[in-house]
């Protein structure tokens, strides 16, 4: 996760991610968006949900899709919309998540994790 540099919810945990330019698929989107914020590059390896949300202070309904994926390259740091990065196992998760699209993504990639792993 990301430590929001800004608002909304600045300073609260969020999943690397944002908007897709004009005629991007959203799998280069999520690649590309990761890439900006944390440095690293990943291959993507499943899908955990769409989910759907409101964005800032106007309210703009979003369609948000969460990926799984595996790092395959890059300098870990966080990009300058972060404060700070860092990695939780699905146990650790913090309270302070950005956005119900987040909480609830990473709900289902934790309910998935526990289903594979027992755990």
């Amino acid at each position: 996760l990301v430590q929001r540099a800004f608002e909304p919810y600045r300073g609260w945990w969020d999943v690397p991610g944002g908007f897709l330019a004009e005629g991007e698929h959203p799998e280069q989107g999520a690649v590309r968006e990761l890439r900006e914020e944390t440095d690293l590059t990943v291959r993507l390896t499943g899908l955990v949900g769409i989910f759907m949300d409101e964005y800032g202070p106007s309210g703009d309904a979003t369609l948000n899709v969460f990926y799984t994926g595996e790092v395959d390259g890059g300098d870990e740091a966080a990009g300058s919309d972060a404060t700070g990065m860092r990695w939780f196992a699905p146990h650790e998760l913090p309270d302070n998540v950005a956005f119900r699209c987040n909480r609830e993504a990473l709900a289902a990639w934790k309910a998935a994790h526990e289903h594979l792993t027992g755990m």
